[in-house]
């Protein structure tokens, strides 16, 4: 059985960008150092990335009426993955790129996959719209996976929000690491 790591939109626009923010910046390190513990692992470890993708189009979607600052093209700098994180990708790493906040593609692999993982940790950005997301995905996905977050791990541009999304985590039995 494996661990599996998914890092949460971890790119340029999130961080440094258009939508980047200073608790942002602060994870590269942490993140990194998941990264590599995933990596020692060997066989036993996997990392899974996602990315936020969006067109040329992006101000036409739901989410650009909603949220409209263009951010994450597909190709531009803004949405490739942030610093340290990226040069840790290895070519063998799966990456789901996901046009709104969760990815059903992710979730239908991990359906698909379910018996294979004993546990899923999330880290990334941003805490109360994608990680959220996808922790929801990956818990329908999986029901039987425990899923584990290390709230130093993953953030929000809203401390609010992000203590809102961490309680919320907790409240769909995620393991919150404080």
């Amino acid at each position: 059985m494996k661990k599996l790591l998914i890092v949460v939109d971890y790119q340029n626009d999130f961080v440094t960008g258009s939508l980047g923010f200073e608790e942002a910046i602060a994870l590269e390190e942490p993140i990194s150092e998941r990264i590599k513990a995933y990596r020692d692992m060997g066989e036993e470890g996997q990392i899974i990335f996602t990315m936020d993708t969006h067109d040329r189009h992006y101000m036409d979607s739901q989410e650009g009426k909603h949220l409209p600052v263009e951010h994450c093209i597909q190709g531009d700098d803004g949405w490739q993955l942030y610093g340290k994180v990226a040069g840790l990708k290895e070519n063998n790493d799966l990456v789901f790129s996901k046009p709104t906040f969760g990815s059903y593609e992710l979730g239908e692999y991990l359906h698909r996959r379910k018996d294979e993982y004993e546990s899923v940790e999330f880290v990334g950005v941003v805490t109360n719209i994608c990680v959220i997301s996808n922790i929801a995905v990956t818990k329908a996905a999986m029901p039987e996976v425990p899923i584990t977050v290390y709230a130093s791990c993953v953030a929000s541009n809203d401390p609010d929000l992000q203590e809102a999304a961490l309680a919320v985590m907790e409240s769909v039995h995620v393991d919150v690491k404080r």
